[in-house]
């Protein structure tokens, strides 16, 4: 695993042990290593939703929401994890979101499943 300099302090980490998961998920997606689910690209055309204003979200969100255990019979791993982030826009809008972080090439990437406006 590379290490990244985030500018959150080593406290703040061990305090949340999702935060480390959340820099390396920031990180991917600020480097551009992120792609869509069909799922996912279907939810973004109906809340009228760019690749942006998603990516947005997620470098705006301050904490993973929840952390669970995949149980599709499709996954790589014998233990999957998807994360459930919810972040705004630089507009305000809420997006929720639902992805995992992969293997792809040798380089860590984050696969949207899930995308979609929270309902308030």
């Amino acid at each position: 695993m590379r290490q990244i300099k985030s500018g959150i302090s080593d406290r703040n980490v061990a305090e949340n042990p999702h935060m480390d998961v959340l820099i390396r998920i920031k990180w991917a997606i600020s480097t551009g290593f992120y792609t869509f689910s069909k799922k996912a690209r279907i939810e973004m055309e109906i809340d009228d939703l760019t690749e942006l204003d998603v990516a947005e979200s997620i470098l705006n969100a301050r904490e993973i929401y929840k952390k669970l255990r995949s149980t599709s019979p499709s996954r790589n791993k014998r233990r999957e994890y998807l994360y459930v982030i919810q972040g705004t826009t630089l507009d305000g809008l809420v997006i929720y979101t639902k992805g995992k972080l992969i293997e792809a090439e040798g380089t860590e990437t984050y696969y949207f499943l899930v995308s979609s406006k929270r309902a308030m």
